[in-house]
């Protein structure tokens, strides 16, 4: 029985105030036929942006990375800048005018200063680089004023707001994809050209994760942070950061596309590092070593696809052990898995390739976005590069009126863990279904092929 976002609150209320009942006659246990049919966002097409006019909300950590590589793309135009900070947002103004870039307007100076870009008739689409709870409703007040809207991950953190995204794309026909995805590093796209072409054979198994000892960054303001990680890790349990090693995974596997996510089990460890840590640097009698923390350390959680496959994806910030985001998929034909790459194919799946048999498996299924790109990539940067790739194909699709590759629906899915972890870990692992936010569309869909950029 395919459930509603409404239907899907009963039980756990995942803001921890407690049991929230709804009635079954405020759901959404089946979704009438007629808004199944009416739902066409799946390789939604609209109308070309021959210059895309960006306003970038957020100038703190994120943001003015995506302020350096946007402006480093034809067709595109930084028009609006903001921050509640105005210093922030007259520093990267000033940026982008010694760059010989036009100059931007700026809004600033309170806490909803972003709604008047949002608002403004010169920006076309809406780039938000702020903390996670800002990132959905800025999204949906920037699709209701017209925008396309693109926020960093996880794009939502309640199952609520992950619907209320879906519906607002769809009633407005408004782009809504999820930033700093991680698809489109030179691994992940070899990986999925691999499964593309079948090498790896009929696909199986998948691990993602996000393991990066995080324990400083959470600790210390740095005079800009105002430490909201650090406060949803006293709030909450579960994965908060599962998008990173999963939407790879999700691309690979076709999900949203082909098959769909059925259940998830999560458990979490105890939690040691954060405590341990405030311990070591503020002292055991400071308050931040005093303070309790929700969050374990180490969160792993085990899903199943409707065609039967498995899904493994992790999260640790507070462990000292080295950044992974794992990245490995495995078929019946062989295996790829990073943190290093290495890959094994059949008949020698015993071993792994050396280097010299995989730099020539990397150059023949080289994807074409590096091919195209790759250099200039990784001299601007972001994450590896990636990040840059990644600006650049969603700026192509909007110029060319293209679907986007990563669409609300793979967006909200990926981000859906967040509570759905949660659920899991306090009820001791239970099983948690996961919503269907395509409505049956999955089916049918297309999955992602292998996409170029007209250089």
């Amino acid at each position: 029985m395919r459930q509603g976002r409404r239907d899907f609150l009963k039980g756990l209320a995942f803001a921890g105030a407690g049991a929230t009942v709804l009635s079954q006659a405020g759901g959404c246990a089946s979704m009438p036929q007629a808004r199944i049919k009416g739902m066409a966002l799946m390789g939604a097409r609209y109308a070309p942006l021959p210059t895309v006019k960006v306003g970038i909300i957020g100038l703190g950590m994120r943001g003015p990375g995506a302020v350096q590589r946007l402006s480093q793309i034809p067709g595109v135009e930084i028009v609006a800048v903001c921050d509640k900070h105005t210093d922030r947002a007259e520093k990267w103004k000033k940026w982008l005018v010694g760059k010989g870039k036009k100059e931007p307007k700026v809004y600033s100076g309170s806490e909803e200063a972003w709604k008047g870009l949002c608002d403004s008739a010169d920006v076309n689409l809406v780039y938000i680089t702020t903390p996670w709870k800002l990132h959905t409703p800025m999204a949906l007040y920037a699709m209701k004023a017209g925008k396309h809207a693109v926020s960093e991950v996880p794009i939502a953190v309640t199952i609520d707001e992950c619907w209320s995204l879906v519906e607002t794309a769809e009633k407005t026909r408004r782009h809504c994809m999820m930033l700093e995805n991680c698809c489109y590093g030179s691994s992940e796209l070899f990986a999925l050209r691999l499964c593309r072409e079948g090498v790896l054979g009929t696909l199986v198994h998948g691990e993602g994760a996000y393991l990066h000892d995080l324990r400083s960054l959470k600790m210390d303001d740095h005079g800009y942070m105002d430490m909201w990680r650090l406060k949803f890790s006293e709030e909450h349990d579960g994965n908060p950061y599962p998008t990173h090693g999963l939407g790879p995974i999700c691309q690979y596997m076709s999900i949203n596309r082909g098959d769909k996510m059925d259940y998830l089990v999560s458990i979490n460890s105890d939690q040691f590092g954060l405590t341990e840590y405030a311990r070591d640097t503020f002292g055991p009698e400071s308050a931040k070593a005093r303070q309790t923390y929700r969050l374990g350390d180490m969160s792993t959680t085990v899903i199943k696809t409707h065609k039967g496959r498995t899904i493994l994806v992790q999260h640790d910030t507070t462990s000292a052990r080295p950044y992974s985001r794992l990245n490995l998929i495995s078929g019946t034909k062989g295996v790829l898995s990073d943190y290093p790459l290495r890959v094994a194919l059949a008949p020698n799946s015993h071993s792994w390739m050396n280097n010299e048999e995989l730099a020539k498996l990397q150059e023949k299924y080289q994807h074409p976005l590096w091919k195209q790109v790759g250099d200039l990539a990784q001299k601007v940067g972001g994450h590896g590069g990636m990040d840059f790739i990644m600006d650049y194909r969603l700026c192509h699709c909007l110029q060319k009126g293209l679907p986007l590759d990563i669409d609300v629906y793979d967006s909200v899915l990926w981000s859906s863990l967040v509570e759905l972890t949660e659920r899991s870990t306090q009820n001791r692992g239970a099983s948690v279904e996961v919503p269907d936010f395509t409505r049956g569309a999955w089916r049918t869909a297309e999955p992602l092929g292998i996409v170029t950029i007209d250089a």
